[in-house]
């Protein structure tokens, strides 16, 4: 997945969740939403000497998972080792971080610890989800249209959910599940079209954990979406 098909997903996601076209660039997405989520980092390929994706960067040497397999055999003849400082000296030269992990995944790109997956774009640790963009482990349950979410599961057409799950159409979701609609919503359950509220569970049209009308609410999420989007 390239940087161009992953913008088509991250407007299409904006679109749904605020109601808008999508302003931003690819590269102001990320700096607005995407800022403090835990990403893939680049490196490079000790084989071809080319830029690859790692989720950890702390080894000092990394090979891509396709091209460990171009190197028929990685056994070597064994070799007198007489100290500690030799035997790590040897496994140094063999111990190279595997990047780009995908599995049973397609059209994946700069992205790591991939599995059951499609349409993956600068994410890791992804499982059975689609159309996902600068995400870190969704592990539980699959979902699809998402971006910038950590920790969660079972989202459709969500930005900024953290560990929450069953949660859609939505935007800035922490500690929540079967959230619908809603934006700025933190420990709750079961809310939709709400804005601005905590600690509340089964409710509707609420801003700020206040108990407005339709018609008002809907005024209100106007004025937030377009703030989110412009601000």
């Amino acid at each position: 997945m390239d940087e161009a098909a992953a913008k088509q997903v991250v407007d299409k996601i904006i679109g749904q969740v605020f109601g808008f076209q999508n302003p931003l660039s690819l590269e102001q997405v990320f700096q607005k939403f995407a800022f403090d989520v835990r990403l893939p980092q680049q490196v490079t390929d000790s084989m071809t000497g080319e830029a690859t994706w790692a989720q950890s960067a702390n080894p000092t040497k990394f090979i891509s998972f396709e091209n460990q397999f171009k190197k028929d055999d990685w056994e070597r003849p064994a070799k007198q080792l007489n100290s500690i400082e030799e035997i790590l000296k040897s496994w140094n030269e063999i111990n190279e971080m595997t990047t780009e992990r995908y599995l049973d995944s397609i059209n994946i790109g700069q992205s790591d610890n991939i599995y059951g997956s499609e349409n993956v774009f600068r994410s890791q640790d992804i499982h059975n989800s689609k159309n996902v963009v600068y995400c870190d482990s969704m592990v539980s349950g699959s979902s699809e249209y998402v971006l910038a979410c950590q920790r969660s599961g079972g989202l459709s057409f969500c930005i900024r959910v953290e560990d929450s799950g069953e949660t859609s159409n939505s935007f800035n979701v922490q500690w929540c599940k079967y959230i619908v609609n809603s934006m700025f919503i933190s420990d709750a359950t079961k809310m939709q079209d709400c804005l601005f509220s905590s600690h509340l569970n089964n409710k509707r049209f609420m801003v700020a954990n206040m108990q407005f009308d339709e018609a008002e609410y809907r005024r209100l999420r106007d004025i937030v979406a377009r703030w989110i989007l412009t601000n």
